[in-house]
């Protein structure tokens, strides 16, 4: 930032963090305020930056080395080339519609441990609201699973909260979210 002439010039390298940061806030508005399953919200979202960022990438590692991903080990790059993380996930509640999406004939039947698919899609939705709302800033981001499982690993978003997916965000000359090898 420099001072000039009674106002202020801002470089736009010295206000990236800044905007990406702004910028996934407003992507976190639009997942809450995207439509759910029977109005039902259980949509649970948070940023994460600075050293929260550097755990979340170190997990993504730990998991890839884990299962034998490589995926895991190249998102975690990408997610440090980001600025911030968006964060969706929801809690699992059944919707009582008894529709048998998850394999089960009736709500009463699901297993616990069993996703309700209305909630899956209402993630789904979210997300699609929230990368929405970065396009139309004209920020670089992709959905990640990778890293939103090592987000569900390290408890981000909160004890009972699953299917959990992350966006990371860069305001780059180039987007390290694609062509990465």
């Amino acid at each position: 930032m420099t001072r000039k002439r009674g106002g202020m010039i801002y470089d736009e390298r010295d206000i990236r963090k800044a905007q990406a940061l702004d910028i996934a806030q407003k992507m976190l508005v639009a997942a809450r305020t995207a439509p759910k399953g029977k109005g039902v919200d259980v949509v649970e979202c948070a940023v994460v930056d600075g050293d929260d960022l550097e755990a979340l990438a170190r997990a993504m590692e730990v998991i890839g080395q884990e299962r034998g991903h490589a995926f895991f080990l190249r998102d975690a790059n990408c997610a440090r080339q980001s600025l911030c993380v968006a964060l969706v996930g929801t809690r699992t509640k059944p919707q009582g519609l008894n529709c048998g999406y998850c394999g089960s004939s009736t709500c009463a039947e699901k297993p616990q441990e069993v996703p309700c698919e209305i909630n899956a899609v209402d993630v789904g939705i979210a997300l699609g609201a929230a990368v929405s709302r970065a396009q139309a800033f004209g920020v670089d981001t992709r959905i990640m699973f990778s890293a939103g499982q090592a987000a569900w690993t390290l408890g981000l978003l909160g004890e009972g909260v699953g299917q959990v997916y992350a966006i990371p965000v860069s305001i780059s000359s180039k987007s390290p979210f694609f062509d990465r090898g």
